[in-house]
């Protein structure tokens, strides 16, 4: 297992908690913290006994404040260059693992920190948590997928209007737009992330990654390919031991029992 100085690894029967462990800064994203998630992931996505992963911020104010802009301006990089050897490599290894990925939202998430809460499958917040796409008060542009990601959960012009404005989107006005999963009183929000990790331990986990990588694809390919992509991983799916399982239980009407092979 990797050593982290900047998160928190942690696995525990099949399920990994990553939790961004800089809470003096609201959990700011410097390149040391955004190469370990990265490899948390990868170390994740490696380990077959793994199942679901769980994204978090250590403290209670901050999920992930963006980047570390003093970090930055001080490592010498370009903007380009920290986002194509650091975010841009974080973002897809979350996109790309083929587990699924909750996040539990405690607190703000802006600038890139929305953007990392966005590209996981899920996002479970606290009522009180809210994220923004601030790049523009700062005169930027939405970055870490953000572009991606926003037009395609809520449409372009509500993806314009919290892009140009930067304005606060509380957890229930997130989920009443379709920018998040699901929003829950603060007190409630480790009861309803264990409540989806129980889920997502015990379910078909070669079907999960299968629905990923296709999604994935999904807006930006014809009926035709996502046809056939279908067919591809459908035909993978049906020679492994979960369906075998899920088959077998379905015809004895009986509750399957999963191992993600």
């Amino acid at each position: 297992m990797g050593t982290f100085q900047n998160l928190i690894f942690n696995n525990n029967d099949g399920i990994v908690r990553i939790s961004l462990n800089r809470p003096e800064v609201h959990n700011a994203l410097s390149l040391n913290l955004i190469r370990e998630i990265t490899e948390a992931i990868e170390e994740a996505c490696a380990d077959p006994s793994v199942r679901v992963i769980i994204l978090t911020g250590e403290g209670e104010k901050a999920f992930c404040s963006g980047a570390d802009l003093k970090a930055a301006m001080e490592s010498g990089k370009t903007a380009g260059e920290m986002l194509r050897d650091g975010y841009n490599p974080m973002i897809e290894a979350i996109r790309n693992i083929p587990k699924p990925v909750i996040c539990r939202l405690n607190g703000l998430a802006v600038g890139a920190g929305c953007s990392l809460a966005l590209a996981c499958d899920l996002v479970i917040a606290s009522e009180d948590s809210y994220l923004s796409q601030m790049f523009v008060h700062i005169g930027l542009m939405p970055d870490a997928g953000a572009s991606f990601f926003l037009p395609r959960l809520i449409g372009m012009a509500r993806a314009f209007e919290l892009s140009s404005t930067g304005r606060k989107i509380y957890a229930p006005e997130a989920v009443q737009i379709g920018l998040i999963s699901r929003s829950v009183p603060k007190e409630k929000l480790d009861e309803a992330v264990e409540e989806a990790v129980s889920y997502y331990r015990h379910a078909p986990t070669k079907a999960i990654g299968a629905m990923k990588k296709v999604f994935n694809q999904s807006f930006q390919s014809s009926l035709n390919e996502i046809l056939n992509l279908e067919m591809e991983n459908q035909d993978l799916l049906y020679h492994t031991k979960d369906a075998a399982e899920g088959i077998a239980s379905f015809l004895q009407k009986k509750k399957p029992d999963y191992q993600g092979k």
